[in-house]
């Protein structure tokens, strides 16, 4: 990586050094290899820390660079395709899915929830923690809030926990016949929650998916998603559709 006259370029500083950063990454860097440190490659373009520091910012913005607690900033994957199409109707837990379980509770729904699944507050739900996980790091967390009338069976297994019971959800789930699901998309800030499952700061972007599975005409389950701005795409599928949500109030409530 060498040194660049940034002087007479009339745009700003930063976002030319972006470009020469981002030029850089593709000859000379491998997927996940470390940078040097800000105070190096401050010195080595000649730009003060805090240019360095907005064009490394716009960078992680776009997906190029992931900075990681502990290890510093390295050169990220390819980002992950989120198929926020509802053209193909799965259940959670189908054939190739990506997802990783983690654990299952049961809880009252959160308010934003329990409007999208018609039912009170004072409902309990099952909740099923997952996340997924691309060269080795989790890129989402999801939780998936069942309401007991949506599987019925599960008292046969009232004390199983874990995994174990989020498994036995989501195969009670994959018995009901599918009607339809709708989604919505929103961006957002990672909560602390969040930002922890991610391995982010509170306040990072983050993608919010949120689907809601519909059998026989009323809400079955609900899913909301938070993907990892920095190493997520939204894909379309064949159908293009898209909804995006512009009320806060529907939002991740946990």
């Amino acid at each position: 990586m060498g040194t660049t006259q940034l002087e007479t370029v009339p745009e700003p500083k930063y976002w030319h050094l972006k470009t020469v950063l981002g030029e850089a990454l593709d000859s000379d860097f491998a997927v996940g290899e470390i940078l040097p440190n800000e105070r190096d490659l401050a010195a080595r373009f000649g730009v003060a820390r805090a240019t360095l520091r907005q064009a490394l910012e716009q960078l992680e913005l776009e997906g190029r660079l992931q900075r990681r607690r502990g290890v510093g900033t390295t050169v990220a994957p390819p980002r992950v395709g989120v198929d926020v199409s509802t053209a193909q109707h799965e259940w959670p837990g189908a054939t190739k899915d990506a997802w990783q379980l983690m654990d299952c509770a049961v809880a009252a729904a959160p308010g934003p929830v329990a409007r999208l699944l018609e039912s009170s507050t004072d409902d309990e739900v099952h909740v099923v923690r997952r996340v997924r996980v691309t060269h080795g790091q989790s890129v989402a967390a999801e939780l998936l809030y069942v309401p007991a009338s949506s599987v019925p069976e599960l008292s046969a297994i009232a004390g199983a926990s874990g995994p174990v019971r989020a498994r036995a959800v989501l195969r009670e789930l994959q018995r009901l016949a599918l009607d339809s699901q709708d989604r919505a998309v929103e961006l957002g800030s990672a909560r602390a929650d969040d930002a922890k499952e991610l391995d982010r700061l509170p306040g990072a972007p983050v993608l919010v998916v949120t689907t809601r599975y519909i059998v026989e005409g009323r809400p079955a389950a609900v899913s909301v998603a938070t993907y990892r701005a920095d190493t997520c795409r939204l894909t379309f599928g064949d159908s293009g559709d898209l909804e995006i949500s512009e009320h806060p109030e529907e939002r991740r409530a946990s």
